[in-house]
């Protein structure tokens, strides 16, 4: 088969992971921001039990690879509970992924809202309060607003640093695009032996990467009347 038969195939293959890998993100996103919030609320929550532990698991979740969370929350229920719950097809598959990178995403983002709150000046909230604003008032109408602008940048960084790790879905079998170019190697649809797929796997990363970067890029400007 020559390349110019191979192309369309491989073209085809690579369209059918990068839609997979997009999944992943955009439901990776959808849940690690808002639950990123709340753990970042617990975090610093005045009880301490419930800071202790949120920090504790924060701390565990960071201090650990991806790729062994994502193997824990897959393999886990099945082998030691004998409850393979995902199943072994690929919704499974996709399902045990996006827990696993929502929870880990959720955990950084987390640290980054933290540091976005922390970093509001006190003053802004006391003149809430002097205003006669509720608690929910002033974090919604002034620290929430505030600290927006301040974590847009190193949330863009997570951002696209998450664009390349859904290529760890891989370790169980999530076919996404990095396994799609991948299986050409191997032997699939009739070709092997093949390396050339997984070059064009890298346009696919830089073409949305750079469409995310002036995208978000975007964003940071349209939130730069929020001033500190």
């Amino acid at each position: 088969m020559t390349f110019f038969e191979q192309f369309p195939i491989v073209i085809q293959a690579l369209n059918e992971g990068f839609l997979q890998t997009l999944k992943l993100f955009a439901v990776t996103l959808i849940g690690a921001l808002p639950l990123g919030l709340l753990i970042s609320l617990c975090s610093i929550s005045s009880f301490k039990p419930l800071r202790w532990l949120t920090r504790t698991v924060i701390w565990m979740v960071r201090g650990t690879p991806l790729m062994l969370q994502l193997m824990v929350i897959y393999f886990f229920p099945g082998l030691i509970l004998n409850n393979p719950i995902w199943g072994s097809d690929e919704t499974g598959r996709f399902w045990a992924s996006a827990v696993a990178f929502i929870f880990n995403y959720a955990c950084y983002f987390s640290e980054i809202y933290r540091g976005g709150i922390e970093g509001v000046p006190r003053g802004q909230q006391e003149a809430g309060e002097v205003l006669g604003m509720t608690r929910s008032q002033i974090f919604f109408k002034v620290t929430l607003l505030q600290m927006i602008k301040r974590v847009v940048p190193p949330m863009s960084n997570e951002i696209i640093t998450l664009v390349k790790d859904t290529s760890l879905a891989r370790i169980i079998s999530l076919q996404e695009i990095i396994w799609a170019g991948s299986s050409f190697m191997k032997g699939s649809y009739g070709i092997s032996g093949q390396i050339w797929p997984l070059f064009f796997t890298g346009l696919y990363y830089l073409a949305f990467s750079g469409l995310l970067t002036l995208l978000l890029n975007r964003i940071e400007k349209k939130l730069s009347y929020f001033h500190a």
